[in-house]
């Protein structure tokens, strides 16, 4: 479980310094990187588009996925599949759309709330096998 949160951590962050090093992609967010000392990402800015950004958000995906065999937890999931996914949409499919930024941005945010969520209040095992504490059984 902690792997998962891990994943899902690092495919997050990962994926907003890619963004953060590509100013004419997204300069919102590379204004950002670029106050905080990441302006020298510039000169990687195809590496970052082509190849980190699809990887970072692929991991975090397979990380929200695989949590959700251990967890049951559907909401969890569907906050958890739903950044990544929007920001691969947007990177595969609706790049050229005029809306397609705002989807961007919407999917990094949404996967670092997610990021924070799972450090903050890690998902609980859910399942119909789990034993009950004994000070909880009711005795005769």
């Amino acid at each position: 479980m902690r792997l998962t949160s891990l994943l899902d951590t690092s495919g997050a962050l990962g994926a907003i310094v890619a963004a953060m090093g590509c100013a004419s992609c997204f300069p919102a967010i590379a204004s950002l990187g670029a106050s905080l000392g990441l302006g020298f990402l510039g000169q990687y800015e195809g590496v970052f588009i082509n190849t980190l950004l699809p990887v970072f958000a692929s991991i975090a995906l397979a990380a929200n996925i695989l949590s959700f065999f251990s967890h049951r937890i559907w909401y969890r999931l569907l906050a958890g599949i739903t950044g990544p996914s929007m920001v691969l949409a947007t990177l595969y499919l609706f790049w050229t759309a005029n809306w397609s930024t705002y989807m961007f941005y919407a999917g990094l945010a949404v996967m670092l709330l997610v990021s924070v969520w799972d450090i903050v209040s890690p998902p609980r095992k859910v399942c119909a096998s789990c034993t009950i504490p004994a000070k909880d059984v009711p005795h005769d």
